[in-house]
């Protein structure tokens, strides 16, 4: 049974629409009734950012789980992260994050962790598709139901186990954080304090509107021009459930999630076993290429976080994650955590003594584009011979100077069209022939194009 409701990073929707309080609370329900006939503590930790609907889903959802037998914590405004680190060294079944992630605020959304620390398998999520709207065959009474605890202990023990993180500590460095208004507003600047730094705060004004709209790891052009302004050693941006960041050096170039990637084994390859990083299909060539050329294999997963995760576990892997600031540090957690990576950067600073504008310089992007097509049918490219001929042509017209990627969305109803080149020119009329083949087959309009060569990715 394919999934309808989730998509790769949990249910997104306009709150109060389709992701409406009565859904939440049938969510809550039908992950509850799971929950409480496993093996696995009925009880859960729930976390969200900033968003002004997100206090009346959580009310629903918690409402929800209570009604199935379930326990629930409820820590108010906290990281993706601390929900990760908390379900898994903790003792609960399930997290639960409310977020949207780098959405407007008008969007919301439920994400699901497991006991491990990491989002659920796409089979549990369809089996509590499966129960949605079914009435449970029975429901506790008395003292078997669910009661909602608010405890901020869970919050200042994962501030401990980040500052535990960084024996180097930061005193010296100065660092400016964009919060995006979002769930790291406190947290983000409290821990840089923790260990030291010099820190300069944008983006941590939350009113339940402003998340995400004028800066965070979506819009890194904010700290980029703060820390170029300012002459700070880093910038650091994190998206609206901090579950990413991305960085800028002093000259304001900004350094994505290729390029984080790139700082870390540059400075551990010596203690990388295997030598091998985990990218995904959006990974720059340039990257691989200077991978390469220190010695380090690139993996590449789906686009998705939970697929690099598993990329990682498969391979034994020290490092993985996305362009767009997922990093993912499997000793570390299972999950990408924009504190984290943001403390692991800082230390990659401090054990080395060089700048990030040294570590910028590693390698050059090749150039890279983004052409996101809206279409009806998001899954119709799939089975059009004409478009496919087209992708086929496209990657042997490439050849050995670039690839192609061509994939459905996982939230929005638009195709992605991702070609990258060693050269612009080829670049872009490979693009061009294939989404035209597209539209012209398909219908839709051309929603954005992104120049990806010194941007975010996907």
């Amino acid at each position: 049974m394919s999934k309808k409701l989730f998509g790769t990073d949990g249910v997104r929707g306009v709150a109060n629409e389709k992701l409406s309080p009565e859904l939440c609370f049938q969510i809550g329900q039908a992950a509850g009734h799971l929950l409480s006939m496993s093996e696995h503590p009925s009880r859960i930790v729930m976390g969200r950012d900033t968003r002004l609907s997100g206090s009346m889903l959580g009310a629903a959802l918690a409402a929800g789980f209570c009604s199935a037998g379930v326990e629930v914590l409820a820590l108010g405004v906290v990281p993706t992260g601390l929900v990760s680190y908390v379900a898994r060294t903790g003792h609960y079944g399930l997290g639960v994050v409310i977020s949207a992630s780098h959405n407007p605020a008008p969007d919301n959304g439920v994400k699901l962790i497991g006991h491990d620390g990491r989002k659920v398998s796409d089979d549990f999520e369809r089996q509590v598709e499966s129960l949605l709207g079914e009435a449970l065959p029975s429901r506790p009474t008395g003292g078997a139901i669910g009661r909602i605890d608010q405890d901020r202990a869970e919050v200042e023990r994962y501030l401990d186990y980040l500052e535990s993180l960084c024996p180097e500590r930061l005193e010296g460095l100065k660092v400016v954080i964009d919060a995006a208004h979002g769930a790291a507003h406190e947290l983000g600047p409290e821990i840089c304090h923790r260990l030291g730094a010099t820190v300069s705060v944008h983006g941590a004004s939350p009113d339940g509107m402003n998340i995400n709209a004028d800066g965070g790891a979506t819009k890194p052009e904010t700290v980029q021009k703060l820390t170029e302004s300012l002459g700070y050693d880093l910038g650091i941006a994190f998206d609206g459930d901090a579950d990413r960041a991305v960085f800028s050096d002093p000259q304001g170039r900004l350094i994505n999630g290729d390029r984080t990637m790139a700082m870390w084994c540059e400075h551990y390859r010596e203690e990388l076993d295997p030598p091998a990083v985990v990218g995904t299909v959006m990974s720059n060539g340039g990257f691989e290429h200077h991978m390469q050329q220190i010695g380090i294999r690139l993996d590449r997963a789906n686009v998705g976080d939970k697929y690099v995760s598993a990329r990682l576990s498969e391979i034994g892997g020290r490092i993985g994650g996305e362009q767009s600031g997922h990093i993912i540090f499997p000793e570390l957690g299972p999950t990408g955590d924009g504190l984290i990576t943001a403390i692991e950067v800082a230390r990659v600073l401090k054990r080395s003594g060089r700048s990030a504008a040294e570590f910028y310089d590693l390698f050059e992007n090749w150039p890279q584009v983004l052409v996101n097509v809206e279409i009806g049918d998001k899954d119709s490219f799939q089975s059009d011979s004409e478009v496919q001929s087209a992708i086929s042509s496209a990657q042997e017209a490439l050849g050995t100077r670039g690839r192609i990627n061509v994939r459905p969305s996982g939230t929005q109803p638009m195709v992605r069209v991702m070609v990258e080149a060693d050269d612009w020119d080829l670049r872009d009329q490979t693009v061009d022939r294939v989404v035209q083949t597209m539209l012209s087959r398909l219908g839709g309009s051309i929603y954005s194009r992104v120049d990806l060569t010194h941007a975010l990715g996907d």
